[in-house]
């Protein structure tokens, strides 16, 4: 067991205690909330609340089922109370970097649905500025990827087309896309950056989740958990 699980799984816990009876609560991808997911059960069984998943994944849906959580569709269900989500990085201002799990395109949608959107995290993902040691994933469309990479290098990044790990060749979306992971060094405007590269043409989605998250949930070391709120702006 990590020395931080602890503390990510009591984030996962008071993230989950936000969900109220009737609630359809978005999920993130990615390992921790995939294994906060007994938390999340646990508090369900407690409380004895009835409420619909929406999974941004296919990856977390397996997950969810295994856990025996109801699960709906986001056509069925596109207003959504809650959304869970982890993070790879967090700043100061709660902006985010996201996408380790290449599921960012679903996730942020489903986010950006949620009247509010927590989410979970250890301390090691908080920094001062993103992009300090960490890339920003873009999802784009596949025979878009050169091009796209062309023009990211004249922003000023260096981007790597992201292999997969299990199979031969690039990693594929549950969208049927590529992801470029891009080193942009640290970031002094997310905000704008996330403008111009949802400006290139063949770019999908962004991993810069920017003005989203309102309460950020992070699980310490020694197993406590702190709470970060959104400042208004």
């Amino acid at each position: 067991m990590s020395e931080y699980e602890s503390g990510r799984r009591s984030a996962v816990e008071k993230a989950a205690r936000e969900i109220e009876d009737g609630y359809v609560v978005g999920l993130g991808s990615g390992t921790t909330i995939a294994q906060g997911l007994e938390e999340i059960r646990k508090v369900l069984k407690e409380r004895n609340l009835e409420v619909v998943f929406i999974p941004s994944s296919h990856q977390i849906e397996l997950a969810a089922i295994s856990q025996g959580l109801r699960l709906g569709s986001f056509t069925e269900f596109p207003e959504v109370d809650l959304a869970i989500d982890g993070a790879d990085q967090v700043d100061s201002r709660l902006n985010l970097i996201k996408g380790g799990g290449a599921a960012l395109a679903r996730e942020k949608v489903i986010d950006a649905a949620a009247k509010r959107l927590v989410i979970v995290v250890d301390e090691r993902k908080l920094v001062g500025k993103l992009g300090e040691g960490h890339l920003v994933p873009v999802e784009v469309l596949s025979f878009a990827w050169k091009a796209v990479s062309n023009r990211i290098l004249k922003m000023g990044g260096t981007p790597t087309l992201r292999e997969g790990g299990g199979k031969v060749g690039p990693v594929v979306t549950d969208n049927g896309n590529f992801v470029i992971d891009v080193d942009f060094g640290p970031i002094n405007d997310p905000s704008r950056l996330e403008h111009q590269l949802k400006s290139t043409y063949g770019v999908v989605e962004t991993g810069l989740f920017i003005d989203m998250a309102h309460t950020v949930y992070v699980g310490k070391r020694d197993g406590s958990v702190q709470v970060l709120e959104r400042k208004p702006a």
